[in-house]
């Protein structure tokens, strides 16, 4: 298991197979926040879907823990079709009762090291459209539109892009 930073008693290291309920468990309870309705039922395995994903080699699932308790969630791979030295942030979450803490700062950080590390000059990201809360974290962070990925008519996401700064 490699550690990935310590902020205070926050530790963000890789996930484990095992913890897969849990992290199922966050990113439902983050995402609900963002749909009026609760989120919507779709079938979905969560933690099948998290466990495959922590298990795939081409995958990397950060966890942010605090006192013992997972309190973030970051998720990335290099995306089919895209170039090498480009890098998909697919979910990245952290508890509800926990923002406004700097876990998703410290969890971005961790995301950017581990990004320049593996060579990623580019992240991509789409986050949904009424989650503004988030929008405005990734604008903090030096997120910005996508350029070559406006959204496309009755699309509910917003397509956004990061320059990796170099080392």
């Amino acid at each position: 298991m490699r550690t990935h930073r310590t902020v205070g008693s926050l530790v963000i290291r890789t996930a484990l197979a095992g913890e897969a309920a849990a992290i199922a468990d966050l990113h439902v309870r983050a995402r609900a926040t963002y749909y009026p309705d609760g989120l919507p039922e779709d079938g979905r395995d969560w933690p099948a879907l998290w466990r495959g994903a922590i298990e795939r080699p081409d995958t990397h699932v950060l966890c942010a823990v605090r006192d013992g308790r997972l309190v973030g969630i970051a998720s990335f791979r290099t995306d089919e079709g895209a170039p090498a030295d480009s890098v998909k942030l697919f979910q990245f979450h952290v508890a509800p009762d926990r923002w406004r803490d700097g876990i998703g700062t410290s969890l971005h950080a961790a995301c950017v090291e581990e990004w320049q590390a593996d060579g990623k000059r580019t992240a991509t990201l789409d986050v949904h459209v009424d989650n503004e809360r988030a929008q405005a974290f990734y604008a903090r962070q030096g997120w910005v539109p996508d350029p070559e990925n406006p959204p496309a008519e009755g699309d509910h996401h917003l397509f956004l892009r990061y320059t990796v700064p170099g080392e």
